[in-house]
C-alpha cells in the first residue's frame, strides 16, 4: 500500500528501527557502554538483520522467486522474516563485539527491549500489506477488529495484531526487568522465552506460515527457543540468586 509515493510498510520498519536506536542510546551509559555504542552497533546490525530477514523468507519461499530473481530485492512488498533478522543481527553483533572488544551479552541485553518494541510496531506493516493473517472467521459475531481483519472481502483472524500486542506486553515486561536482572544476557534470554512462547501459539493460527515439509518453521523454532531460554533462565537464576542486579552505573 502506498501513501503518496511512500510505502507504509517501509515507513513502519524505519519507525521501528528509529525507536529501537533511541531506546538503546538512552540506556547505553547506564549499562557501562561507551557513548554512541548504539549508533555504531546499529550500523552493523541493521543491514545484517534486513538481509537475514529477507534471505530467511526467500529460502522457505524459493518457488516464488526462482523464476524472477530480481524480485528478491522488492522488500517493500513484504517478505521479511523476523527470525532471519534476529539471526543476522546476532551474527553481526558478535562480530561487532569482537571487533570493538565490547561485552556481547551486555549488548544483547541493551538491544532486547528495543527489538521487541520494534517488532510490535513493525507488525502493523503486515496490516497495510494485507498479510500475516489467520484462518477465516465464519461466525459473524466475531467479525470485528481486533479479533479479525477484513482481507479481500473475507474476515480472518488478526494474527498480526495478536503478535503486535504480545510483543508490546513483552516490551513492558523487559523494560520493568531491565534493572533487576542479575546476570549478563538474562534480559535477552527473557526476550527469547517471551517472544518464542507467543509466536509458537500465534503461528499455529496463521495461513501463510513458512513451511519445511509439514512443519511450520517459525513455530518449531519458537518452541525450541522458548524451551531452551526458559531452562537457561532457571539455571542462571539459581546460580546468581542473591547477587545484586546489573548494571551498577547510575545516572547523573
Amino acid at each position: 500500500m502506498l501513501f503518496g509515493t511512500v510505502h507504509i510498510y517501509g515507513v513502519l520498519i524505519a519507525l521501528a528501527i528509529g525507536l529501537g536506536v533511541y531506546l538503546c542510546l538512552k540506556r547505553e551509559r547506564r549499562m557501562g557502554l561507551k557513548k554512541d555504542t548504539s549508533i555504531d552497533l546499529a550500523l552493523w546490525v541493521i543491514p545484517a538483520a534486513l538481509v537475514g530477514a529477507r534471505l530467511y523468507y526467500v529460502a522457505f519461499q524459493w518457488d516464488m522467486y526462482r523464476q524472477d530473481l530480481i524480485s528478491i530485492l522488492y522488500v517493500w512488498k513484504g517478505g521479511l522474516a523476523i527470525y532471519g533478522g534476529v539471526i543476522g543481527g546476532v551474527i553481526a553483533g558478535a562480530f561487532f563485539a569482537k571487533r570493538k572488544k565490547a561485552p556481547f551479552f551486555v549488548l544483547a541485553d541493551l538491544v532486547a527491549p528495543a527489538l521487541i518494541l520494534g517488532q510490535a510496531v513493525g507488525r502493523w506493516g503486515n496490516y497495510f500489506n494485507g498479510e500475516a493473517y489467520g484462518y477465516a472467521i465464519t461466525d459473524p459475531a466475531w467479525q470485528f477488529f481486533p479479533v479479525g481483519v477484513r482481507v479481500e472481502g473475507t474476515w480472518h483472524l488478526a494474527t498480526f495484531f495478536y503478535e503486535s500486542a504480545w510483543d508490546f506486553m513483552g516490551f513492558l515486561l523487559l523494560w520493568r526487568m531491565r534493572e533487576r536482572v542479575t546476570a549478563k544476557g538474562n534480559l535477552a534470554l527473557l526476550y527469547l522465552c517471551w517472544y518464542g512462547l507467543g509466536r509458537a501459539i500465534i503461528e499455529g493460527l496463521r495461513t501463510d506460515s513458512l513451511m519445511w515439509g509439514p512443519v511450520r518453521v517459525s513455530q518449531a523454532l519458537s518452541l525450541l527457543l522458548c524451551l531452551a531460554s526458559g531452562i537457561a533462565l532457571i539455571l542462571r537464576h539459581r546460580k546468581h540468586r542473591g547477587e545484586k542486579p546489573y548494571p551498577i552505573q547510575t545516572d547523573g
